[in-house]
């Protein structure tokens, strides 16, 4: 009986240790945040929107930021070699064999944006360098219409980066029925 006694003491003194061990994790840590939060809290710190002026004045990025792409339609000759080192398959290219002439005509470049994770494997394995990883970071849009890109049906200006890559040009570019170049074996 002394046994069995013992056996329940020692049980039930381990299962307060743990309980005990526990609580003194959890208060570690939250001295540890504490003590983070009061040497970085600053009352004139301003908001994000506030700091940048967001919508006026675009957030600066970094020179090796990963941003939405640029193409370039006129040197592509869709060898799909982006669509296939792509590890969430979200590139999707359209081609047409050019009559009379070897090579393909692209009549489709699209990228879903709600796949894609921004890794750069597809500029890294295009053989002519026709894909590049642009700075532009905002293509927010009402719609999952809105994050398929077509590039062959954007204007040159648009798809290759000189201009903003943003929702009402990619909204535009639904409403092009035919793309806008037909790439370099035209």
């Amino acid at each position: 009986m002394v046994r069995w006694m013992d056996d329940f003491r020692r049980g039930l003194f381990g299962w307060f240790r743990n309980i005990f061990v526990a609580v003194l994790t959890v208060a570690n840590a939250m001295l540890v945040t504490l003590r983070y939060w009061f040497r970085t809290y600053d009352p004139q710190r301003k908001t994000y929107t506030e700091h940048y002026e967001y919508p006026e004045l675009p957030v600066p990025v970094a020179a090796r930021y990963r941003g939405f792409h640029r193409f370039d339609l006129t040197t592509c000759i869709a060898c799909e070699r982006c669509a296939r080192d792509c590890p969430v398959d979200c590139i999707y290219i359209g081609k047409a064999r050019v009559e009379g002439r070897k090579g393909f005509r692209v009549t489709g470049f699209v990228i879903d944006y709600t796949k894609c994770m921004f890794c750069a494997l597809c500029t890294e394995s295009c053989p002519v360098d026709c894909i590049f990883m642009g700075a532009t970071h905002d293509l927010s849009c009402y719609s999952r219409d809105g994050c398929l890109v077509d590039f062959a049906r954007l204007p040159l200006e648009v798809a290759w980066g000189r201009f903003a890559l943003n929702p009402t040009a990619v909204s535009q570019s639904k409403v092009i029925t035919k793309p806008v170049h037909d790439g370099p074996n035209q």
